[in-house]
C-alpha cells in the first residue's frame, strides 16, 4: 500500500516554458493530493524557485510564504521595447543609441533603490472592475493603475564594464525587493531612465522569504518516471515551515533548507 503524501511544502526550480500551475498540476499528479497551490507566480520564460504548498494545512500559509522578499537574476536588453515588458510581447527596437558609460549606469541603478513608486504593468493579474489588467490589454484596452510603494533592496550590477554598447547590450543586474515588485517593469523604467528603452529578457528567481532555490527539486526532474520518488523526498512537513517562518520573522537573515 502506497503511504499517502502528508501536508507540506516543496521547493521546486521550475524550467523555462512552463507555467507556474502547469508544475502545481504535475505535483497535484504526483502526490495525488487535490488542494494544492503555489506561493507566488513565474512566468513561463522565467525560471527558478517556486514554493508549492501541499494539502489544506499547508496551503493555509501561503500568504506568509509570499510576504517576504524575493531576490532574483535578471537579464535586460537595452534598445529593444516589449509591448508586455518581456519576452512574450511584442518587441520594437528604439534605433541607434550611444553608448552609456559605466557610471550612468550605475547612477541609474542607484535611482531605483530604496523605497520606489512602481506602476503595475498592463499585462498583470492586478484586478480592475473583478477582471485581471491583462484580460483588457489582450483586447487592446490598457488600464492604468495608480503607482504603488514597492522598496528594491538591493539592486546590483553583476556583468559592469566601461561601457554598455549596441554590440554588447544587455545588463544582469541581482534583485532583492518587497512583495509586490514587477521586475519587468523594473526592466522597463531603467531601460526608459537610460533612455535607450529595455525590456526583461531572462530571469531566475532565487529566493522567497526564506526559502532558497538551492534546495530546490528540479521541475524536470518531476516530470521523469521517478518523479513521485522525488517529490516525497523533498517535502517539508507543514511544522518545520511554521517554525522557519517564526524564526525569519524575528530574523530577517535566516534561510531555510539553503
Amino acid at each position: 500500500m502506497i503511504k499517502p503524501f502528508a501536508p507540506g511544502m516543496v521547493l521546486v526550480d521550475k524550467p523555462a516554458g512552463k507555467t507556474s500551475f502547469a508544475m502545481v498540476r504535475l505535483v497535484r499528479r504526483l502526490s495525488g493530493v487535490k488542494k494544492v497551490g503555489h506561493a507566488g507566480t513565474l512566468d513561463p520564460f522565467a525560471t527558478g524557485l517556486l514554493v508549492i504548498c501541499i494539502g489544506r494545512p499547508a496551503t493555509r500559509l501561503i500568504d506568509q510564504i509570499m510576504g517576504g522578499e524575493k531576490q532574483y537574476v535578471a537579464t535586460l536588453a537595452l534598445g529593444t521595447v516589449s509591448s508586455t515588458q518581456d519576452p512574450e510581447g511584442q518587441l520594437v527596437q528604439s534605433g541607434p543609441w550611444q553608448p552609456i558609460e559605466r557610471q550612468r549606469v550605475e547612477q541609474v541603478l542607484d535611482r531605483f533603490r530604496g523605497p520606489i513608486m512602481q506602476s503595475p504593468p498592463a499585462f498583470s493579474a492586478v484586478k480592475h472592475q473583478g477582471k485581471p489588467l491583462y484580460h483588457y490589454a489582450r483586447h487592446g484596452i490598457i488600464i492604468e493603475k495608480p503607482p504603488r510603494p514597492v522598496t528594491i533592496s538591493l539592486l546590483r550590477w553583476l556583468d559592469p564594464r566601461e561601457q554598455v554598447t549596441m554590440t554588447a547590450p544587455t545588463l544582469e543586474v541581482l534583485v532583492k525587493c518587497s512583495k509586490g515588485t514587477y521586475i519587468r517593469t523594473l526592466a522597463a523604467d531603467i531601460g526608459a531612465a537610460l533612455g535607450c528603452g529595455a525590456y526583461l529578457t531572462a530571469l531566475r528567481r532565487l529566493g522567497s522569504g526564506s526559502f532558497s532555490v538551492a534546495q530546490s527539486v528540479s521541475g524536470q526532474a518531476l516530470a521523469g518516471e521517478n518523479g513521485a520518488d522525488l517529490l516525497r523526498q523533498a517535502v517539508v512537513d507543514v511544522d518545520e515551515v511554521q517554525k522557519c517562518l517564526q524564526s525569519s520573522g524575528k530574523n530577517d537573515n535566516i534561510t531555510c533548507y539553503g
